[in-house]
């Protein structure tokens, strides 16, 4: 956006023409340009007087900074009060100069006094027009472009009457834009109904939303209230999905604070997520407290590039650990944290580091090199249906993977070691899961004989991770749909990636060794809701715009998913939204006797793999489609 081309020097050229001017009428109001030489030349040193103070004062406090184009009242009232100041300075320093030559028949403090008062009277009249003549010429260049015909205004309406909404209307109006035309603004408080603001009509509160988009043909609501507790920017939210508009939110508050660019702020507006709906506040832990356990240690994560693993690393590289290792095998993925760790922390020692959690050999090489202290694990195969095809690569990753890595921080005497589970593990119904399960077997049974304190944590579903089902839904809304469901009565956990590795942090810190933390992931969501949710947010109707399309559970699918085995309980612990659940007891030895068959089987894709997980998983429940 350019901003009006006022040259610097220009406009302290008439900022000190207003100067002479103020005191030059002040001074025919008084009658001093008609007396004698004496008071012609006290005239012309008062206004030299005040044409140099007023500009070093306007200097000094840094007046000639201020962007008109962004100007508000608090700008004006700065400008006004410099003006006080500086008229305030030269009355003192014109009153001295002139001393010498005043006669005894003047009264001078009077006279002097009278003059000056009403010079910075005229000053600030003559500012106040002068810098809004500044703030609409500018206005008008900035908004310089003139509409075609084609270009269709989209009439749009803003909740929340605040500093937020404030951001965007002005900004909107100075660039007069056809993207957001703003029609009305809806707010709570009753007290600002049938105001304006920036001359734009508050109408109403939430419960009007619907009346007022029929009245004035809205097409875009943009939700203005980034501190808007999670339980009613629910409520507003699903009101707004019953008009077919297109949704749209403002950045949280803390954007607000870190960005100072109001332009920028204003950019950020995104499209309102699944995170929007869950009804609850974020998760929030005071890292600070337990984050001394990776504080100067060495750090390794494994699928260090994937969602969780990236996730862990940019909160882990904010607590200064001595080494951060990414270890991934896709190299893209793990070069992207790479380079935005390196951008955001540029004195962390990061490693980044390409390999497989099942080449033994390469481990080894990694373990023995860099010697970490704390390992996260979150190299795994996740995808549900594409393992279900390929059940011995799921082993094979999973179960191998997670042993290989477990064996060399068990040889290499890592202090704590976190596996990365999921809900899929308990009871499963798919080979991805079961593998899970195995997973958190092998660190539960290393944990008895080895130094290193082996934990599992688990939770469910994250937005936004690889394979998740809203960015499918997103991607198939945008193509005109079908949204696809595998179920009308299918629910799922949902957490934000940023809150799931938080609790997966704290949960690591308080770790003792042997434990499975579950994470309390809320209410279930029920993803027929989300998707139509989803589809009315996108200013569509479900069924008729976008139509929804059940294709049937998909291979090792359940309707619901568990956090907890029936027969491992919950044991409390500090923090209310971790619990531990209590290790199962199972034969070792039986246990890594069918890990061994596992091992020289699974490159043999004739071998029923499933068969050799069910007798070291009996919750295991083999679907009869596999």
């Amino acid at each position: 956006m350019r901003l009006n081309p006022w040259k610097p020097y220009l406009l302290r050229i008439f900022d000190m023409v207003l100067a002479i001017l103020s005191i030059f009428i002040a001074m025919i109001t008084m009658g001093w340009m008609f007396g004698d030489t004496t008071s012609w030349t006290i005239s012309l040193i008062g206004m030299a007087i005040q044409a140099i103070v007023y500009i070093v004062m306007l200097y000094a406090l840094n007046i000639y900074k201020i962007i008109w184009y962004y100007s508000s009242l608090q700008e004006m009232l700065k400008l006004i009060v410099a003006v006080l100041f500086s008229q305030m300075v030269s009355f003192v320093i014109h009153l001295s100069c002139s001393i010498g030559m005043i006669k005894g028949s003047w009264k001078f403090s009077d006279e002097f006094l009278k003059v000056h008062l009403l010079a910075g009277a005229f000053m600030v009249v003559f500012v106040i027009i002068f810098r809004s003549v500044i703030y609409t010429i500018e206005r008008r260049e900035a908004s310089g472009t003139v509409k075609s015909d084609t270009e269709e205004e989209i009439n749009t309406m803003v909740i929340g009457a605040g500093e937020a909404c404030n951001y965007f209307v002005r900004e909107m109006q100075l660039k007069h834009s056809d993207e957001y035309d703003i029609k009305c603004i809806i707010d709570d408080n009753p007290t600002k109904h049938k105001m304006l603001f920036e001359g734009v009509p508050i109408v109403g509160n939430r419960y009007s939303i619907e009346e007022n988009v029929k009245k004035y043909n809205i097409k875009k609501i943009i939700f203005a209230i980034p501190s808007c507790p999670m339980a009613d920017r629910k409520e507003i939210f699903e009101i707004c999905t019953k008009t077919g508009c297109v949704v749209k939110t403002m950045p949280s508050i803390y954007q607000m604070v870190e960005n100072t660019d109001k332009v920028e702020y204003v950019k950020q507006i995104r499209d309102v997520g699944i995170e929007d709906l869950l009804g609850r506040d974020p998760i929030r832990i005071d890292l600070d407290c337990v984050m001394n356990y990776v504080s100067g240690k060495v750090v390794m994560v494994t699928g260090g590039g994937g969602s969780i693993g990236s996730e862990l690393c940019r909160q882990i590289a904010a607590y200064n650990p001595k080494k951060l290792i990414i270890f991934d095998i896709y190299e893209n993925n793990a070069y992207d944290i790479q380079l935005e760790l390196k951008k955001k922390y540029p004195m962390l020692d990061l490693v980044t580091l390409i390999g497989s959690v099942r080449d033994n050999q390469r481990l080894d090489m990694v373990f023995e090199k860099y010697r970490p202290e704390v390992v996260y694990h979150a190299a795994a195969h996740k995808h549900v249906p594409l393992m279900e095809d390929s059940p011995n690569e799921a082993i094979k990753n999973n179960v191998f993977g997670t042993l290989n890595t477990v064996q060399m921080a068990d040889k290499f005497r890592v202090k704590r070691f976190v596996l990365i589970s999921t809900d899929k593990a308990v009871n499963p119904t798919n080979i991805m899961g079961a593998s899970k399960r195995i997973c958190e077997m092998i660190v539960q049974a290393f944990n008895r004989v080895s130094e290193t304190e082996f934990v599992a944590v688990r939770f469910g579903n994250v937005l936004g991770s690889n394979g998740s089902v809203v960015p499918l839904f997103k991607t198939q809304i945008q193509a005109g749909g079908p949204v696809t469901v595998t179920h009308p009565d299918i629910i799922r956990y949902f957490m934000t990636i940023p809150e799931a590795v938080s609790l997966v942090l704290q949960a690591g810190a308080d770790a003792k060794g042997g434990e499975i933390f579950v994470l309390d992931m809320g209410k279930p969501v029920k993803i027929l809701d989300l998707a139509e949710n989803l589809i009315r947010l996108s200013g569509f109707e479900p069924y008729k715009e976008i139509d929804i399309q059940f294709t049937g559970l998909r291979p090792g699918e359940k309707l619901y998913e568990e956090l907890l085995m029936s027969e491992e309980g919950l044991k409390a612990t500090a923090n209310k939204l971790i619990h531990i659940g209590k290790p199962l007891e199972f034969d070792e030895e039986h246990f890594y006797w069918v890990l061994h068959k596992m091992k020289h089987s699974m490159c043999d894709d004739s071998v029923d793999m499933r068969s050799l997980v069910k007798e070291i998983v009996p919750t295991y429940i083999i679907t009869p489609n596999q």
